[in-house]
Order: C-alpha cells, then structure tokens, then sequence
C-alpha cells in the first residue's frame, strides 16, 4: 500500500467535514474558539491516525484474517470452523471501542441497562451470526434468503419490543461494525471463500453479523420490558471537560484493550493452525503495531474535538431551528445531509471494504462508483435523522419501509451486489458515525423537539439501512449494462 497515497485520500475525505464545521462555527452558528481549535487538532490527529491504521490492516489483520478462514476451511471441520467464529466474534465484537462508546450512550438515557450486559448480549448475537455466516458461505446457501429470513424475524420482534428501545437495537448493529471487528470479518470470510473459490460468495458476511446484535437487543429489550419505561433526561455536553492527557490515556488502554484480544486470537492460531514463516510473523506483527499507532492516533482525533464539537453544533442548530424555524430548520437538515455526505468516507471500514470490492471484482465495480452511491444513501439517512431530532416521528415509519424496499430490491439486484449492499450497511456505520454524527443528532434532539435524547437513537440505523437501497440499485443498474448478466 503505497502511504502516501492513502494519506492523500483520507485527508481529501476529512477535510470537507472540518471545513464545513469551522465555516458554521466561525459564522451562523458561534463555537467556543478553544474548541474549534481542539476540533482542528482533532481532525489532523485523525487524518493520520486513519493512514497508519489502514497501512497496519493491510499488513497483519487482514492477511490473518485471511489464513485463519482459508486455514480452518482446509481442516474440513465444520464443528471447528464455526467453534472458532463464535469465539472470535464474541472477543473482538467485546473489545470493539464503539461498543464500549454505545453502552455509555445508552446507560446515559437508560439507568437500567447494565453496561456489561449489553456489551455481552451484542457480543454473543455477532458471535453467533458470524456462525451462521460462514454456515452459509461453506454450504452456498443463498444470501438472499439468508437476509429475507433473518430480518422478517427481527420486525416481528418489534411488534414486541418497546418503542423506545427499537433504535437503540438497529443502532447496535452499526455500532458493532467498528475498526477493529470489520476487516477482521471481511478477510475471514474471503478466507473461507478462496477455499472454495467463490468471489461471489465472499460479500454478505459483515451484513449477516449486523443481523445477531439486532435480534439480541431485541430480545434482551423484550425480557427487560418492564424496566424500559425509565428515561433519564438527556445531558447534552457542550464542553471539553477531559484534559488532553486524560484523552490520550483514555484512548490508549481502549486502542489496547481493542488490539491485544485479536493479537491474542493471532498468537494462538499460529501455534496450532497458522505455523507461518518467521518473516510472515514479523510482517503481521508490525502490522497490528501500525494498526495499534494508528487506532490510538485516530481516537484521540476524534475524542479530543470532534465529538464535543459535533454535540455544541447539533444542540445550537437544534435549538435555532426549534426557536426560529424557517431557515434554521433548512440548515439543520442541510447540514447532515452534506455532512452524511461526507463522512462516510472517512470511516476506516469503508476503505478496506471499497478496496476489497473492486479486487475482487477484477475492477468491474470501481470504488470511486462505490463511494458515490454509499455517500449519496448515508446523506439521505443523517437528514432523515435531523428531520427525526426536532420532528420527533417514529422511527418504524422510516425503518420498515426501507426495508421492505430493501429485500424487494433483492429480486433484481444481482447476488454479489446485494452482499456488498449489506456488508456497506455495516461499515458506512464507524467511529466517526458513533462519535461525531450521533453526538451531532444527540445534541439537536436534546434541544430539539422537547422528547428527549431518546430520538437520537435511530441515526446508525438509518445509516445502515440507505446502503442497501443506494447499493442494490448500483447493482440494477451494472446489471442492465451488462445485458442482464448476473
């Protein structure tokens, strides 16, 4: 991987979203001077953070991730491939930081909700579903009916779920897909699937994984349902209150706690299964070095202003907008819509995915197109969730039409389409996702439509959802230009 190049392009990608933050910042909507500084620092940190992490991915988790699928695909167990997946994605699915973000977020709106519980109950659906998800690859079962199925369980258990715990349980999904779960699943899965020699069968893995921490939270919601009804009041924070050594500190035992499990994973592997070369092992090792530096140096961008100052800006416009309407509304919409737009591209799971597409693709689907059709569905969804912030709507009049329109798609979209669609519903839905836009949707609904927090939750669902439209009808129309070649 060439470092400069990638460097070029993260920076192409995340210096819009600061652009476009300081304007509003420095003009229509004023922000506190030291925390603009903070949030230019901040996305400096995290331009670099984002290089050094993708150079460490394509040099140690990725090529792990890789062997260990190809590998225990050779061992024709079926009992110890799907052992190890399970135990894989409930590790590194419980060391992912966004999980770890998410269950604060949560608590913060539910006093009840223990955060290990539900840091456990996320874990076990990935672990579970990344099990059916090789299930799948290994017996070529159709993706299509896997997803079909699968979420027409998850909306019948909404029919039974309480109202105000359905986004948090569709934001799980998303949140779940982090920088350190996503590479590592999409690598295993196109492990198991060289075995096979089936590249189209190699997308649709991280999508099944977002189905399990769903249909999790669903029923933990369901056995917990009397104890939902407690709402605290939501806290907007419109300060920096950690020192910048607290952050860093912070930061580093979570980027710690994030990498050491799945180095772990590699230790043990290499001993029983792997048994690389010493060069090998050296040139994996440096890169879970790189990915470490790299993930630590990210966070820190992330937590050291652009959370805090997407949380001060969505709280201002909310309030404007509730107090003004007019044209503050039409620049709060506006803002997530350019905003959405943006951001998805910055997010380290996007890169990794888009790259491996048009691998294996041999160039067919370029990542440029990618990138267009997954911006254009994630700017769609973070206006929907401004719209949802100060309007206040129910969340199911948005979620089950599209993914009703979703699967119905599926009958035309070809099959390899419809697994990267899914697979690009799970990683358009990073950390920056989880950080700066839910702190952004956070603070407008805090001061929004007067409902409280709770109409935050929703926004990493949305964002998972437009993908799998945006993507599908990619696919319809490669298909038609293809002369209806599947």
């Amino acid at each position: 991987m060439n470092i400069l190049s990638k460097l070029k392009e993260t920076a192409v990608s995340v210096l819009p979203v600061m652009a476009i933050v300081l304007f509003l910042g420095l003009t229509f909507v004023p922000l506190d001077k030291v925390l603009l500084a903070r949030f230019t620092g901040g996305g400096l940190l995290l331009i670099i953070g984002l290089t050094i992490f993708l150079l460490g991915v394509d040099l140690g988790i990725q090529p792990m991730g890789e062997r260990c699928g190809a590998e225990l695909t050779k061992k024709r167990s079926l009992t110890l491939l799907l052992g190890v997946a399970l135990v894989i994605g409930f590790i590194v699915t419980a060391a992912e930081p966004d999980i770890q973000v998410f269950g604060d977020q949560v608590r913060s709106i539910f006093p009840f909700v223990n955060k290990l519980s539900i840091t456990f109950v996320i874990a076990g659906g990935v672990g579970l579903f990344i099990m059916l998800g090789l299930l799948r690859t290994v017996l070529n079962l159709s993706i299509k009916w896997t997803f079909f199925i699968s979420y027409s369980l998850i909306f019948a258990l909404t029919f039974f779920t309480p109202e105000s715990f359905i986004g948090i349980a569709f934001d799980s999904g998303g949140a779940t897909t982090g920088p350190m779960t996503v590479p590592f699943i999409m690598a295993l899965g196109l492990g198991v699937s060289s075995v096979r020699d089936d590249n189209n069968n190699s997308f649709g893995l991280t999508g099944v994984c977002s189905i399990g921490p769903v249909m999790a939270v669903l029923i933990y919601a369901i056995v917990v349902r009397s104890a939902v009804g407690t709402v605290a009041e939501p806290v907007a924070t419109t300060a920096v209150t950690e020192s910048f050594a607290q952050i860093v500190g912070h930061v580093f035992r979570e980027s710690l706690f994030s990498i050491a499990p799945l180095f772990a994973l590699f230790v043990i592997f290499q001993i029983t299964l792997l048994k690389m070369t010493k060069r090998q092992v050296i040139r994996i090792v440096i890169g879970f070095i790189y990915a470490f530096i790299g993930l630590t140096i990210f966070l820190i961008g992330v937590n050291a202003g652009f959370s805090q100052t997407g949380a001060e800006l969505g709280q201002k416009l909310g309030t404007l907008a509730i107090s003004r309407g007019g044209a503050w509304y039409v620049l709060l919409i506006g803002t997530g819509l350019v905003l959405g737009a943006i951001i998805v591209c910055a997010e380290p799971a996007v890169w990794i995915l888009s790259e491996q597409v048009e691998q294996v693709s041999g160039g067919t689907i370029r990542r440029r197109v990618l990138l267009i059709f997954l911006s254009a569905g994630t700017a769609l969804a973070i206006g929907l969730s401004m719209w949802r912030a100060v309007a206040g709507f129910n969340l199911k009049y948005i979620l089950i039409p599209g993914y009703a329109i979703a699967m119905l798609l599926m009958v035309f979209s070809p099959s390899l389409f419809s697994g990267i669609a899914f697979d690009s519903g799970g990683v358009a839905s990073g950390p920056l996702t989880s950080t700066f836009v839910l702190s952004f949707t956070l603070g407008a609904a805090a001061n929004g439509n007067g409902t409280g927090g709770n109409d935050s939750f929703g926004v990493i669902a949305l964002v998972a959802m437009m993908p799998l439209l945006a993507i599908q009808l990619m696919g319809i129309i490669y298909k038609l230009k293809q002369g209806g070649r599947k």
